[in-house]
């Protein structure tokens, strides 16, 4: 448990984005259990409050809620004006919130391509940017972002997600070293499929074998990933299959991946009987 700050009317918190989502409320619940206090944000209100309820009920910890669309830097900056005016420190924050809207590029509008490079780059980086001044002092600063395995890879029908989520790794390891001279560590998780949503959870089953060896549990992402980051470790792939599978992906030619990820896609897509290649869907 984090020590009281007296310059601040809460003990230091640790921020969790997209909060409610399947892989954002194990994070939250995996942190609840180790008696840490939160700082919990996503967009719907209602999701939060239960939340909340929740956790301080079960684990008896404290958590503040802020309601904010990440894309909207307005609605960002209400937040962070809120942490400044309740003087609110922080020791840790868990990126978790991102979107992708599956399907090929050409096929995609212009407000969910900007949707993406919005909340998954945009909104990550004003986070940290905004509340490494508010951390809070005598305590290292824990910095985890989620990518993907796909930031591994060059992937068709999911470009802008992917090249986002590769954006998100080669920024994750550059501020890593920026920050060691400021006790803070920064870990990327890099998960392959999670059955985190009804969408996600069909998508992994179109993949066959394929998709079901490569699926890891929420909650037990969550733990590791929090040891890893407690631990100042940078990359986190869960999953040993995982790991050989990165292994391997960058031995090959990126040409060659993209056609063989575009063939693997391409039939996914059809067992799924998708009407419109463009429906969007919350990684989270």
């Amino acid at each position: 448990m984090m020590p009281p700050d007296p310059a601040s009317n809460h003990k230091p918190l640790i921020a969790i984005t997209g909060a409610t989502g399947g892989l954002g409320r194990a994070f939250a619940v995996e942190c609840a259990s180790r008696s840490w206090d939160l700082f919990l944000t996503d967009l719907a209100p209602a999701p939060l409050a239960i939340l909340a309820s929740s956790l301080e009920t079960t684990y008896g910890i404290s958590v503040v809620t802020h309601t904010c669309d990440l894309t909207d830097p307005s609605s960002r900056a209400q937040m962070f004006d809120r942490i400044r005016d309740e003087s609110i420190r922080f020791w840790g924050l868990i990126n978790v919130a991102g979107l992708d809207h599956e399907g090929p590029f050409f096929e995609q509008s212009d407000r969910q391509i900007r949707s993406i490079l919005r909340l998954n780059i945009e909104a990550t980086l004003g986070m940290i940017h905004e509340l490494l001044p508010f951390r809070a002092p005598l305590t290292p600063f824990r910095i985890i972002n989620v990518a993907s395995l796909a930031a591994f890879y060059p992937m068709p029908v999911k470009a802008t997600y992917a090249a986002s989520k590769r954006f998100l790794l080669d920024f994750s390891l550059a501020l890593r070293e920026e920050l060691r001279g400021l006790g803070a560590t920064v870990t990327v998780l890099c998960p392959a499929g999670m059955p985190t949503t009804a969408s996600c959870i069909a998508g992994i089953e179109a993949q066959g074998w394929m998709g079901q060896i490569t699926t890891r549990d929420v909650g037990r992402v969550a733990n590791q990933t929090l040891d890893a980051a407690l631990a100042g470790r940078v990359i986190v792939i869960p999953g040993g299959v995982n790991r050989l599978l990165q292994i391997l992906g960058g031995l090959a030619p990126a040409s060659l991946v993209a056609r063989i990820i575009f063939q693997r896609w391409t039939s996914a897509r059809q067992k799924r009987n998708w009407i419109s290649p463009a429906i969007p869907q919350v990684e989270t």
